[in-house]
C-alpha cells in the first residue's frame, strides 16, 4: 500500500510539474501527425479552418485538481499563434497523467472566438478520447468523454459541439477521476 501512495503522489508532482515553456516544433508536427492517423479526428484536418494543438497537458489532483499545457494555433493549415491551457476540476480524483489535446475549430467564427482572447470550454463539453497506441489509455479531459476501444473506432463519436470538436491521446500516468472541471484558453498572436 505505501508503494501504491508513494507512486500516486510522484505521478501528481509529475503531472502537476510546469510543461516545458519551449517545445520543439518536432514536438507539435509529431502531435499533429498522430492526430491525423487516428481515426476520426483525422477527418477533421480536411474540412475544419483550423485547430490548436497541445502536445503535452500535465493534469494531476486529490479532491481538487488542474492540469496546464502550451500550444499552437493553427488558421487553414498556418501557424497563427500560442496558446496556454489551464483547467481547474472538483470532485473524487487522485493521480497525475500527461497527455495530448487538439481542438478543431469549424468556422472562422469559432477560431476567432478563439483567439480573441479568453476562451472557455465548459463542463458540458465533451472531448473524444483516443487510443492511439498500445501504450496509451482513454482519458477524460471535461466532465464526459467517449472512449475509444481503438483509434479506429473514434470515427462513431467525434462531433462539432458550439463550432468546437476536441479530442485527446494519453501519453502517461494513472488518474482516477470522477468530477467536474472546464478548460480555459488565453491565446497569443505571433
Amino acid at each position: 500500500m505505501t508503494t501504491l501512495i508513494r507512486n500516486m503522489t510522484l505521478s501528481i508532482l509529475l503531472a502537476l510539474a510546469p510543461v516545458s515553456g519551449v517545445l520543439a516544433a518536432d514536438d507539435y508536427a509529431d502531435t499533429i501527425e498522430v492526430f491525423r492517423n487516428a481515426g476520426q479526428s483525422g477527418l477533421f484536418f480536411e474540412k475544419a479552418y483550423g485547430y490548436a494543438v497541445f502536445p503535452t497537458i500535465g493534469k494531476g489532483g486529490f479532491f481538487v485538481g488542474g492540469a496546464r499545457g502550451k500550444g499552437r494555433v493553427y488558421e487553414q493549415g498556418k501557424y497563427i499563434g500560442d496558446a496556454t491551457m489551464t483547467q481547474g476540476t472538483v470532485g473524487f480524483q487522485f493521480g497525475g497523467q500527461a497527455y495530448s489535446e487538439i481542438i478543431f475549430f469549424q468556422d472562422k467564427a469559432a477560431l476567432d472566438a478563439f483567439t480573441r482572447g479568453n476562451f472557455e470550454l465548459g463542463a458540458q463539453a465533451q472531448a473524444v478520447a483516443i487510443t492511439a497506441s498500445a501504450s496509451a489509455s482513454a482519458t477524460t479531459t471535461g466532465a464526459s468523454a467517449t472512449a475509444a476501444a481503438t483509434q479506429h473506432d473514434a470515427a462513431s463519436a467525434g462531433t462539432y459541439y458550439k463550432g468546437t470538436a476536441i479530442f485527446t491521446v494519453a501519453k502517461g500516468g494513472l488518474m482516477y477521476e470522477a468530477s467536474v472541471g472546464g478548460q480555459k484558453f488565453n491565446y497569443k498572436p505571433i
